[in-house]
This record gives structure tokens, C-alpha cells and sequence, in this order.
């Protein structure tokens, strides 16, 4: 990438981001431009949220349809509840359990957040992040900032500053470098404009501990709806999340035949790149991760990146238990794994 086609980046201190970087980027976000900055789950493109000039372009960066709403961040939720016109008892059990942290909150907006922001519905996803980059960002910008992951539509999420530039280039106006974000993959939503609240996207927050402090059982995820109909939340479409290279699934008790497969393949010269976290195949190109949740969670994006650049025409991922600290993760893979044009017999009705 040459520098004509690098966005401007500014490599800040995780812990102890500088003044002035920080003063730059709110200034871009004050007149309009798109700042890109770290959250502790993946890195987000900003836009102030309350102008509707602002929120198109990031919708025109990502080439995300307008029927995929934006997550709005806020400094604290004093903040957030300035959006909203309804803030109810398990909102405040929620924010004060989880939040600055990886949790979104769904509640019915203020008119003065544009409807490019929230798909036209008329709720406002809501978040206060835990990085403090983005803490730091946030207060010194004075404003909402809304911002999805800061990365081409569907293809996947950015750990890392390098990730933003090689997806979005100069479509963003300015990138702060903090290094890799913590938690790797993006907050948990829970809707709580119904009753009783529904989890729309799984997290690394355990379902379990959301609605033991929610003080109600959550309703899991809705059913798919067709691709032009708005989402209550960002996340929901079919396919998500995604490399470029397909993406095939396979069930640890299966590693023999698939093993055979990938053998069988290789010999007739398909390039294949594996992730695995319990049982080893051997590859072209093969990323290992933790088997448990969290440390999962944390590398999983960057090994997908580092899968996508190693030229493979296949990538076999050996798939997770389906057990709730596994439900964030397992709803990534499932996505990045759906086939980019489904038959028609996997039509919605």
C-alpha cells in the first residue's frame, strides 16, 4: 500500500494516549470526518453521531446498507441516557453492572438521533466503552460518536490499526494506533425495548450473568429476516464477520475424515489454511488458538486475517462447543462460515 492509499495514523499509548492525538481526532469528528480508534473489543469508525452527513459517510467507507444500524458510543451513561427516551429498571442494573464494558443496550432513541444512524427503526443501540483510547476520545470530543467495526461490510473485524488500513484505506480520515484490543470480538446486545429484553448478539459476556442482573430470563436471538429488512441491532446478517477465502466448519469428532479430506486435497494442489484449538491437522497455512472462550475470543479475528493473507483457497475451522461461554464466539464462526450466495432452498420464507 503506498502512502497515497495509507489514511493518516497517529500511534498513541493504550494507557496514556497523548493530548494532542487525541485533540486531532476530535477535531476531525467535530467537522464531519470519520476517526478510527480502538475499543477493547475490535476497532471502531467514528462519526459524530448527531450529524447525518457524518454517519452517511461511514455507511458509504463500510459499503453497509442502511438497513444495519450503528452503535452509538458515549463516555458514561449519563451520557447514553441522553439518547434515549426510555430508561428502565434493567437498564440501570445493566449499565451499572457492565459498563464502561463490552454490553449494548437497545432503548427507544430521542428524535435528535438521526434515522441513518438506527436504520429508520426507532431505537438507538447504546455503549460505553472500556478503552481507554476510546474513553479518552470520547470526552475530549465532547459528542456521541456512533461507530460499527472499522471494516469493509461482512469481511472481518479489525484487532489491529493494520487491519483498518488495508480495509478501509483512506476512506477514513484519521486512525489511532493503540495496538491489539483485548477482548477480540464485538460487544454483546440486549434489547431492552421488549418484554421480556432479547438478546440480539451474544458477546463475551456470559448470557447467564446479563440476565441474572437484567432480573428477567433473556429471549434468545431473533429468527433471520430477509436482507433488505432494517435490524434491531448490527451483526444479524447471514453472513458476517467473513475472510475472503471460504470458510468449511468441521466437528472435533470428525478430525480423521477430515484430516483425509484436507490430504486429499492438497494432493491435487488446493492451497488449504486450518484453525484449530483442540485437535491439530496439518495445512499450508495453520493458526492455533486457546481452547477456552475468552482467550479465543481475543485472537480469533487476528488469526482469520492472518489466514486470509496466506494465499489459501480453502480455510477448514474446527468449530466450538455449543455451550453459552462459547455462544459469542460460535455465532462468529457460523457466520463467516455462510455461503456468500445460499441456495435457494435456504431461502427465507
Amino acid at each position: 500500500m503506498t502512502a497515497s492509499t495509507r489514511p493518516r495514523v497517529l500511534r498513541v499509548d493504550p494507557e496514556r494516549p497523548d493530548p494532542r492525538a487525541l485533540a486531532e481526532a476530535a477535531r476531525v469528528l467535530r467537522v464531519g470526518g470519520l476517526v478510527a480508534f480502538p475499543t477493547e473489543t475490535v476497532y471502531g469508525l467514528g462519526a459524530h453521531a448527531l450529524d447525518e452527513g457524518a454517519v452517511r459517510r461511514v455507511f458509504t467507507a463500510k459499503g453497509r446498507p442502511p438497513t444495519n444500524p450503528l452503535i452509538v458510543h458515549v463516555a458514561d451513561a449519563s451520557a447514553a441516557r441522553a439518547l434515549v427516551r426510555l430508561w428502565p429498571p434493567a437498564a440501570e442494573r445493566l449499565a451499572s453492572a457492565f459498563w464502561p464494558g463490552p454490553l449494548t443496550l437497545v432503548l427507544p432513541k430521542q428524535p435528535a438521533v438521526p434515522d441513518a444512524v438506527t436504520a429508520g427503526l426507532p431505537t438507538v443501540a447504546v455503549r460505553v466503552p472500556a478503552h481507554p483510547v476510546a474513553q479518552a476520545l470520547l470526552r475530549a470530543a465532547g459528542l456521541p460518536v456512533a461507530a460499527p467495526s472499522a471494516n469493509r461490510f461482512t469481511e472481518i473485524s479489525p484487532t489491529m490499526a493494520e487491519h483498518v488500513v488495508r480495509s478501509l484505506g483512506t476512506a477514513v480520515d484519521l486512525v489511532l494506533d493503540a495496538g491489539p484490543t483485548a477482548v477480540g470480538i464485538e460487544s454483546a446486545v440486549v434489547d431492552l425495548n421488549t418484554d421480556p429484553p432479547r438478546m440480539l448478539r451474544p458477546g463475551v459476556l456470559p448470557p447467564e450473568e446479563l440476565a441474572a442482573i437484567a432480573g428477567v430470563p433473556l429471549q434468545p436471538p431473533p429468527a433471520p429476516v430477509p436482507d433488505d429488512a432494517p435490524r434491531a441491532s448490527p451483526g444479524l446478517h447471514r453472513r458476517h464477520y467473513a475472510p475472503r477465502t471460504e470458510v468449511r466448519l468441521w466437528a472435533s469428532e470428525h478430525a480423521t475424515s477430515v484430516a483425509e479430506t484436507l490430504a486429499s486435497l492438497r494432493s491435487h494442489g488446493v492451497r488449504i489454511g486450518v484453525l484449530w484449538h483442540r485437535t491439530p491437522l496439518e495445512a499450508d497455512a495453520v493458526e492455533r488458538l486457546p481452547d477456552e472462550p475468552q482467550g479465543y475470543a481475543r485472537g480469533l479475528y487476528a488469526a482469520l486475517h492472518r489466514l486470509d493473507a496466506a494465499n489459501c483457497q480453502l480455510l477448514f475451522i474446527e468449530d466450538v462447543p455449543a455451550t453459552p461461554a462459547w455462544l459469542g464466539v460460535r455465532d462468529r464462526l457460523h457466520r463467516a462460515a455462510a455461503p456468500r450466495n445460499p441456495r435457494p432452498d435456504d431461502a427465507l420464507p
